[in-house]
């Protein structure tokens, strides 16, 4: 398993930027997951105090010091300034979910001194893993792609 993935899996409070309204959204999926496997996660969302009954936060700065790390999961356009603020805010790991890289994103991520995971879900690495999760683990690792 990678560096990266190692230092940011030990986080047990995350942040997940892209919660929405629309319960599709791949970010709500993330976490309610979380939250099932016994993390501590907080939603953000620029403009709504609460989603589905759960209380949000605007940014990742007004998490300051209750959170290690931040999963984003928004369209590439939008990480930039999401990496200021996690740094801003003192969140060194930030998990950038499948769809949210760019080769601008990384190399921003990179220039602000963070522990950045780019191009993997985070359901594959933080434990518990079930399910689907699980078993495509099991192939990644076959394939050398951990």
């Amino acid at each position: 398993m990678k560096t990266e993935v190692q230092e940011f899996i030990k986080s047990k409070r995350f942040a997940v930027v892209g919660v929405s309204r629309d319960p599709k959204k791949f970010g709500n999926a993330i976490y309610k997951e979380l939250k099932s496997r016994g993390y501590e996660v907080y939603g953000v969302h620029s403009s709504a105090d609460e989603i589905a009954g759960e209380k949000c936060y605007t940014s990742l700065s007004a998490l300051r010091g209750h959170v290690d790390a931040a999963i984003l999961c928004t369209k590439p356009e939008k990480v930039e300034p999401l990496l200021k603020d996690a740094a801003d805010a003192g969140i060194h790991n930030v998990w950038l979910q499948q769809g949210a890289e760019s080769k601008g994103a990384i190399e921003a991520g990179k220039n602000l001194g963070l522990n950045l995971v780019a191009g993997k879900c985070i359901l594959m690495y933080a434990g518990p893993v079930k399910s689907f999760h699980a078993f495509h683990r099991s192939v990644v690792k076959l394939f050398g792609s951990y």
